[in-house]
């Protein structure tokens, strides 16, 4: 395994982030979107094995004291191997001094504790897709 990070959105196949995004359970979009989102974000980082695109993860930022973690995302077959922690790594340390905030996957709550982050007592939120959300139980 030869693992190269970037956050170089310029070469990305919005087509693999989708499917990735899929393949994980999480809420996913047309290709196109996740490029605006991405392009558009603080920080974006991807990580490759040679030339195969295995994980990414970008954050939005005020870049003063707010951010929010979004499409944390690791392809099945590469979890595990210390991928998903080297994404958050490199987030983190380009938001030192920010508040951070992320919707953690039913089950990787842990993966993200031993990343320093805490559980929230309470939080709201306006989902555009709500059912897709009731379906990963963030909503009733």
């Amino acid at each position: 395994m030869k693992l190269h990070v970037t956050v170089d959105c310029s070469t990305v196949d919005w087509s693999i982030v989708s499917r990735t995004l899929q393949r994980v359970g999480m809420a996913y979009y047309e290709p196109d979107v996740h490029r605006k989102a991405f392009e558009n974000s603080h920080t974006s980082v991807f990580v490759y094995d040679g030339g195969q695109l295995v994980g990414f993860g970008r954050a939005i930022s005020d870049d003063a004291y707010q951010a929010a973690v979004y499409d944390m995302a690791v392809a099945p077959e590469y979890q595990r191997q210390g991928i998903g922690s080297a994404i958050m790594k490199h987030i983190l340390q380009r938001l030192p001094h920010c508040n951070v905030i992320l919707y953690a996957a039913v089950g990787k709550e842990q993966f993200y504790e031993r990343m320093g982050l805490r559980r929230m007592k309470t939080g709201m939120a306006l989902f555009k897709k709500a059912d897709e959300m009731r379906k990963r139980d963030f909503t009733d």
